[in-house]
């Protein structure tokens, strides 16, 4: 399963690509406005610490103007992949664009239905939302088992990127379906190195190094 860091933060998604587990990011309008700076800039830095896809979001509704603005989006870098609502007029963007050879992420997906429309459409991405759909007394991860049911039902090319990723056992889940991509907070992607079992276990390997009184180097 692919990792993307959603976020605008430039430093956090250093730290992540240094680790080597990055595979993208994520970003969308109101996380670029928590950044304070300029979308164009912010996304050309982000696009230049990631061979993976960075999803730069459209702000428009309709068709036309979709367009005009994922043709300035798409020019930043070869790795841009437009992001679009699950609206008809977003689906019609999707298919105009992939067939132009531009990746697309169609977001703001909450139903396997629509996830279906999304893949008819060419979509390179879909984004289900688990967290928000949890939040609203659906089951997030049932989601995206249905997704992955239908797209292998029939072979679709669209990868399954696991949005509003909210704690591990998101992650957990996700890989246990098969989805392709998550995508998450850099806190969370973080929280997966924790266990406390392996914290005790530091401390007892410290512990009995200390006693030796020797040092390495």
């Amino acid at each position: 399963m692919k990792f993307f860091a959603d976020t605008a933060e430039i430093e956090d998604i250093k730290e992540l690509a240094a680790t080597g587990l990055l595979d993208g990011v994520t970003t969308n309008p109101s996380l670029i406005a928590k950044s304070g700076r300029d979308f164009i800039e912010v996304t050309r830095e982000i696009c230049a610490l990631t061979d993976g896809p960075v999803s730069a979001e459209v702000v428009a509704l309709d068709h036309a103007t979709m367009m005009k603005e994922a043709e300035i989006l798409r020019k930043i870098a070869d790795n841009v992949c437009i992001k679009v609502p699950l609206t008809i007029d977003g689906l019609k963007t999707c298919k105009a664009l992939t067939g132009e050879g531009t990746m697309v992420n169609v977001t703001l997906c909450f139903s396997a239905n629509q996830a279906l429309l999304a893949a008819k459409a060419g979509a390179s991405f879909i984004s289900p939302f688990v967290g928000r759909h949890d939040d609203n007394g659906f089951d997030g991860m049932q989601l995206i088992s249905d997704i992955r049911l239908i797209y292998d039902n029939y072979d679709f090319g669209t990868e399954i990127l696991v949005a509003s990723v909210r704690h591990g056992i998101h992650v957990l889940e996700a890989a246990k379906i098969g989805a392709d991509v998550m995508t998450a907070p850099p806190a969370v992607i973080k929280g997966l190195f924790k266990h406390i079992l392996t914290d005790k276990g530091i401390e007892g390997f410290l512990a009995d190094w200390a006693k030796t009184g020797q040092a390495i180097g």
